[in-house]
């Protein structure tokens, strides 16, 4: 699938790369040229910080004891001529400046505040200690300064501005053109490189990711049903990083996602071919019904009270067998979509079993079958439904008695360990063909003796189901010598 480049995951990596380069750049450049002011301030005052007072010393600006006016003007002359890079400015003791070496015109200020003054004369270390600038109402430069006509007896203040208006002019236009040039190159370099690396490091990322997405769009391009293949390059290892995780986890979910697509499938054609079974099974009692109560209304003159009546009975027979089936539809249903659950308790199933077969005695008894309980079962209690264990043992013991010959007998077997209680049902009717045991517990699965039986094939469906919903198990076997063996199994209930 074609997409549009700025859209990609590369293009916005790449665009975000080149914005951060540009924005570390311009700060580089900014935090550059304030730590590189900082750092000539502070060596500038600290290589002059006696300048003032050699100034003072070498210039003889203290006679007697008193400051010597004529010298000092001698001295403002001499550096406005020769040093322009320093501005001399005479302070008295509240900061007012009473002379100084500038141009007269761009002073702004007649003081200056006196607390950067007493700071580097405190501590004559301290650098850079920032003092007012006479030219301007709001700059600050490094200075030196001394007290005169001695600190012993102070009058004022010689204070010495270390860059004045003429250094700051050719530092500016230096600074505007060279460190500029030399800042833009840095910064075109710097981001040059760091986009080319920044790429090529994207690209690997995002090749994978591509590769990744292309295997997605192939998966769904193919209604899901094939996983594509990774290559040795795609997925070298499980877990090296989020990448590799993401393309394994894909491939898990993609597995999984054809395997319930298949699932369904089947299950698909198991409800197609359930729907089938499902409409021949009420088709044959509904047209039984429907064929004898049309044979009663043509024939109803013609036929016998005994006729009639053999007539509906059979209608009643074949309606009662629709009903049974319509409810067994709706209780497996019901299994199937967990609308009915389990209210599982503790109770005594070797209580249950008797009462079980008890009931199903004089069922049995008609049909000429010995209906026997055996077996020694621990003293635990069992856990589970009560009434679906109840239904589940009903069922097998009536599949038991409806397949057992005249004169056979059907033993209800119980038995367990600390874990699980059993109840095994054992008849010696003809079993179950071995082709059948995989498939007797799907529903309407009959075998080959089920059209003559007279059931639905949904008992053993229902049953498997409940004895799942509770935490059980049943399963069939054959037992030699002749008979087939229903074995449920029930959790032991904790004390």
């Amino acid at each position: 699938m074609a997409r549009f480049p700025a859209k990609t995951l590369y293009a916005r990596l790449a665009l975000g790369l080149f914005l951060l380069l540009v924005t570390v750049g311009i700060s580089y450049s900014f935090l550059s040229s304030y730590t590189l002011r900082h750092y000539h301030a502070s060596l500038n005052q600290e290589f002059n910080r006696d300048l003032a007072r050699n100034l003072v010393a070498d210039r003889n600006l203290v006679d007697e004891g008193r400051l010597d006016e004529d010298a000092l003007r001698e001295l403002f002359s001499l550096y406005m001529t020769i040093n322009p890079s320093i501005e001399i400015y005479l302070l008295d003791l509240t900061g007012h400046i009473l002379a100084y070496s500038a141009d007269p015109s761009k002073i702004k200020r007649k003081r200056v505040s006196l607390a950067p003054i007493h700071t580097l004369l405190a501590d004559m270390e301290e650098y850079p200690v920032l003092g007012d600038d006479p030219r301007s109402h709001d700059r600050r430069k490094v200075f030196s300064v001394t007290p005169v006509p001695s600190a012993e007896t102070p009058e004022g203040y010689l204070y010495v501005v270390l860059r004045g208006e003429e250094y700051d002019l050719v530092e500016t236009m230096a600074r505007s053109d060279q460190f500029i040039a030399m800042g833009a190159w840095a910064l075109v370099i710097s981001l040059v490189l760091g986009l080319v690396a920044g790429l090529a490091v994207f690209h690997l990322l995002t090749r994978r990711l591509a590769r990744l997405t292309r295997r997605v769009e192939a998966f769904a391009d193919s209604d899901m049903t094939e996983v594509p293949a990774a290559t040795a390059a795609a997925s070298p290892t499980p877990a090296r990083d989020e990448i590799d995780h993401l393309a394994l986890r894909f491939e898990q979910m993609a597995t999984r996602i054809a395997a319930q697509l298949e699932q369904l499938r089947d299950k698909d054609a198991e409800r197609r071919q359930l729907v089938a079974r499902v409409s021949h099974d009420l088709r044959t009692p509904l047209a039984s019904v429907q064929g004898y109560i049309e044979a009663l209304e043509l024939k109803h003159d013609s036929l016998s009270a005994g006729e009639r009546q053999a007539f509906l009975g059979v209608a009643r027979r074949e309606s009662h067998r629709l009903g049974r089936l319509v409810d067994e539809l709706f209780e497996l249903a019901a299994l199937d979509a967990r609308e009915t659950t389990p209210a599982p308790e503790p109770f005594v199933l070797a209580e249950l079993v008797h009462d079980v077969a008890l009931k199903h005695g004089p069922a049995a008894a008609r049909r000429g079958v010995q209906l026997v309980v055996s077996g020694q079962p621990p003293a635990a209690m069992a856990y589970g439904d009560l009434a679906m264990t109840e239904r589940v043992l009903d069922n097998l013991i009536g599949n038991a008695i409806a397949f057992s010959p005249e004169g056979s007998r059907i033993s209800l077997v119980m038995s367990g360990d600390e874990r699980f209680l059993e109840v095994a049902v054992q008849d010696q009717g003809p079993g179950i063909p071995e082709q059948d045991l995989p498939h007797i517990f799907e529903p309407f699965y009959r075998g080959s003796a089920g059209e003559s039986s007279g059931h639905s094939g949904l008992g053993l469906a229902i049953a498997e189901r409940m004895m799942t919903l509770q935490g059980g198990s049943v399963h069939a076997e054959n037992c030699p010598p002749a008979g087939a063996c229903f074995t449920l199994r029930l959790p032991v209930a904790e004390v």
